[in-house]
């Protein structure tokens, strides 16, 4: 245990941005963690987050004007999602979830995540979260997931947007793919990873989320290097791009961003209110179906 990295707390001043969100805007990415006397976390660990628990996401989207939220359960909790279906029971239909599952769980388990208000699984390939999953499992939980109608979470570095192009070709669920591939600003938009992102968002089956500007940025702060790769995104897929602040920002290991700074940051990507309401608002309700 003495050996499992520790995360950076995020900026806990977060400051009310500038920007407001239209009504139901939705952080479509982003993580609940502890408080670890409740909720602990998995002995097998890749890090150890800072406890930021419900009370603190709900305090933080109140400062932001965001009202609905997709809570990705981080591979810190393992399999265990009892702290983001804890939070969904809550949230008055406002919060959704993405599992984290294995190949032990039974159909009456995949049912209770559903109506607990799950609507799709996560798989880590970044070589920080332990790498490439046992592609076995992954197919297996694919087809399980399918007639429940989910989606799977793609957590890619850009090296392997090239490696699994052939899987991004042939998966038979819709996929959502984190933080726009995790390709690097500095190597330009004609870097083949994002070449081959852009590429993908044309399916009908692929999403991808225009967060993490302070993972992709080359600059740094305020991040705006990342703004020509999301709006190339926008460009041919603008019905199924989606946003989140990703708090508390897991394993960042530069300048840890404020969040009022990152929804600052909705305008000068998103500069028409008809694409700030179709990304915060009507993405994110069609892909999952908020009451």
């Amino acid at each position: 245990m003495t050996n499992i990295p520790i995360c950076k707390a995020p900026d806990w001043a977060t400051r009310k941005p500038v920007f407001s969100p239209p009504a139901n805007a939705c952080d479509a990415h982003c993580h609940i963690f502890g408080p670890a006397d409740k909720y602990p976390y998995a002995v097998g660990r890749s890090y150890t987050p800072p406890d930021a628990p419900l009370e603190q996401f709900k305090k933080l989207q109140s400062i932001l004007g965001l009202k609905r939220a997709v809570l990705v359960n981080a591979s810190c909790h393992g399999t265990d999602n009892s702290v983001i279906l804890d939070a969904i029971a809550q949230s008055d239909g406002q919060y959704r979830g993405v599992a984290n599952v294995d190949d032990s769980f039974s159909d009456e388990q995949f049912e209770r995540l559903h109506i607990g208000g799950i609507r799709g699984v996560r798989f880590n390939f970044v070589k920080h979260l332990g790498g490439i999953p046992d592609m076995g499992v992954f197919h297996t939980i694919i087809s399980r997931i399918k007639p429940l109608g989910w989606h799977v979470v793609l957590h890619f570095d850009a090296a392997d947007l090239l490696q699994f192009e052939a899987l991004l070709d042939s998966l038979p669920v819709p996929y959502v793919i984190d933080h726009m591939g995790r390709v690097p600003t500095g190597d330009g938009l004609d870097q083949p990873a994002f070449s081959l992102l852009l590429e993908a968002a044309q399916r009908e089956n692929c999403w991808v989320k225009i967060c993490g500007a302070e993972r992709i940025s080359t600059m740094g702060p305020p991040f705006t290097d990342a703004i020509p790769f999301a709006q190339a995104l926008l460009e041919v897929s603008e019905d199924r791009i989606l946003w989140g602040t990703d708090w508390p920002h897991p394993n960042i290991t530069r300048s840890m961003p404020n969040d009022g700074d990152l929804v600052d940051l909705i305008p000068l990507l998103l500069p028409q209110q008809h694409l700030q309401k179709k990304v915060l608002v009507d993405n994110p309700d069609r892909l999952y179906n908020f009451d």
